[in-house]
């Protein structure tokens, strides 16, 4: 487990001023108005691993996980505007719900670096993810190899060998996005759990 269940030592909030609390043993993200999206990040770097975690997400709110994810260096401007940590870049597994159409939960993302990941042909809407319930995701990432899987159900198998380049490890990052004058809205996420995998010598 990464998350005690009672607390939010071991991680730490990048980037937007949407709130994160505790609550019934489940972390709550709440939009805030007008801010940027927002990241709850792991003090720990994941570089191969499966994820587990449950997650429950308001239908007006777009989400995600990030996965070996960093920071952007700050420039002087960001400097003097107080920001301490740079924008939040990587992949991210998208979180959002399915709606009548159905959505792209379970894909993956490029957060600030490059868009969509998964190809253009690939990005099919579905119905795996339940909206208004409590959904299992599973992230499997191997080398440039990421898998997804959500309720159980596989998502994405995807290759992406320049990003392994750029991102090869990284942190663990719960999102906020960002809704301007609407809201608030809220995610939660519980029984966040990784299994470190060791590369093959």
């Amino acid at each position: 487990s990464i998350f005690d269940g009672k607390t939010l030592e071991g991680w730490t909030q990048r980037n937007g001023t949407a709130t994160y609390e505790v609550k019934d043993e489940t972390i709550v993200g709440t939009t805030k108005e007008g801010s940027p999206n927002s990241f709850l990040c792991s003090n720990k770097l994941y570089g191969d691993f499966e994820l587990l975690f449950e997650v429950k997400v308001h239908n007006s709110l777009n989400s995600g996980v990030q996965i070996r994810s960093n920071c952007k260096k700050l420039t002087e401007k960001e400097k003097k505007r107080g920001d301490k940590f740079g924008r939040v870049n990587g992949p991210q597994v998208e979180i959002e719900a399915s709606g009548g159409k159905g959505a792209e939960s379970g894909y993956v993302y490029g957060e600030a670096a490059g868009g969509w990941m998964t190809p253009k042909d690939k990005l099919k809407p579905h119905k795996h993810f339940k909206d208004g319930e409590w959904n299992k995701y599973r992230v499997l990432a191997e080398g440039a190899r990421i898998r997804t899987w959500i309720n159980d159900q596989p998502i994405s198998d995807l290759v992406d060998e320049e990003k392994l380049k750029t991102h090869p490890t990284g942190f663990i990052g719960l999102q906020v996005h960002g809704v301007g004058n609407r809201g608030p809205f809220d995610v939660a996420w519980r029984n966040i759990k990784i299994r470190v995998i060791k590369k093959k010598k």
